[in-house]
């Protein structure tokens, strides 16, 4: 599988970004380690289907190539702001306008101050989405296939 694949809107991380939505709308309505290996493992074209239904993304912006670090606030606690370098994608326009959620371990109140101070080894969904311009990324990192959704 090729950068992108299935769209060829000349931006590589957009056109990524798009299997990864139409891979994980496929599961869920609503190297060994690559998103191209990312996207077979959640579509079980490589190994039998193992339930998964997301795969997690951290962005890079250009200029600076820091990851980027969503913001977001839980509709059911408006006083709890957090922050997250791991997202699920939902969508990706025409425009390259995406639909990120934000992912981040259960009953993890603190604010990361980079990936590595993230905890991964359970994310979850939380249901706070935000809208980024997928133009304003140069680098994309897929994590493993995992499953946020019970």
């Amino acid at each position: 599988m090729a950068c992108g694949d299935k769209f060829k809107s000349g931006n590589c991380v957009a056109d990524i970004l798009r299997d990864i939505a139409d891979a994980q709308e496929d599961i869920v309505s609503d190297c060994t380690t690559s998103c191209e290996q990312s996207i077979a493992d959640l579509l079980g074209e490589v190994s039998p289907t193992t339930g998964n239904d997301t795969v997690p993304v951290i962005l890079y912006c250009k200029g600076d190539c820091k990851p980027f670090k969503g913001y977001g606030v839980p509709a059911d606690d408006l006083w709890n702001a957090f922050g997250s370098f791991y997202f699920r994608v939902k969508s990706v326009d025409e425009d390259n306008c995406a639909v990120l959620e934000l992912l981040r371990e259960p009953g993890d109140d603190n604010d990361p101050k980079s990936p590595a101070e993230q905890k991964t080894s359970d994310l979850e969904n939380t249901g706070v989405c935000i809208t980024v311009d997928v133009d304003c990324f140069c680098h994309i990192t897929c994590l493993p296939a995992i499953s946020v959704f019970d």
